[in-house]
């Protein structure tokens, strides 16, 4: 294999620093309420890595690096008590892995299997189940988020319907607001696709 060389310029753009991470912009809405946003994104999402692609997703618009074969990952930063609610992917996988706390996942359609997983526990979701994670510790919690196998846009999510009626509790504009960014919430085993 003939092997390529880079310079140090060209490896700090594939360089990420955590103390210049900023949360994904899809989340600075001011007039989405914080408990609102807790139940569709961890409370600072900070992306790492986007696509190769000039994309137009919000894990491209801050990711300090682009290009990693198709594999996108964020850094979820969550309160005690705090995570995204019943979801599902279309044809993404996700895989978490825990870099500090401890997060319980719960998933199929009721969210009835669950787990509790410590520092460095690695949980991987094929796409199609849903799934939520709760920070269960009493500190910030930090979770990395891979994502691997498709498209990486809103579209590829599917929220369960028991997180749409929570959303409509904030009122439908604050449901509109998620509905907008491309969220839908039919993600259930009697659904019709």
């Amino acid at each position: 294999m003939k092997t390529i060389e880079l310079s140090g310029a060209d490896m700090e753009r594939r360089t990420s620093r955590f103390a210049r991470l900023k949360p994904l912009a899809i989340q600075n809405d001011p007039e989405i309420p914080l408990a609102a946003k807790d139940l569709v994104y961890c409370r600072k999402l900070l992306s790492v890595v986007g696509l190769e692609s000039a994309a137009a997703t919000p894990i491209n618009e801050g990711a300090p690096i682009k290009g990693a074969a198709g594999m996108t990952m964020t850094l979820g930063v969550c309160p005690a008590g705090t995570g995204p609610g019943l979801h599902a992917h279309h044809k993404t996988y996700e895989t978490f892995t825990i870099l500090q706390g401890r997060f319980e996942f719960r998933w199929n359609d009721e969210g009835g299997e669950r787990v509790t997983l410590d520092r460095f526990d690695t949980i991987s979701f094929p796409p199609r189940v849903n799934r939520a994670f709760t920070n269960v510790g009493d500190e910030d919690g930090i979770i990395q988020v891979i994502i691997t196998g498709g498209v990486h846009d809103m579209s590829d999510i599917d929220g369960a319907p028991i997180m749409a009626q929570r959303l409509k509790e904030f009122g439908d504009v604050v449901y509109r607001k998620f509905e907008a960014a491309g969220l839908s919430f039919n993600a259930h085993k009697n659904a019709t696709d």
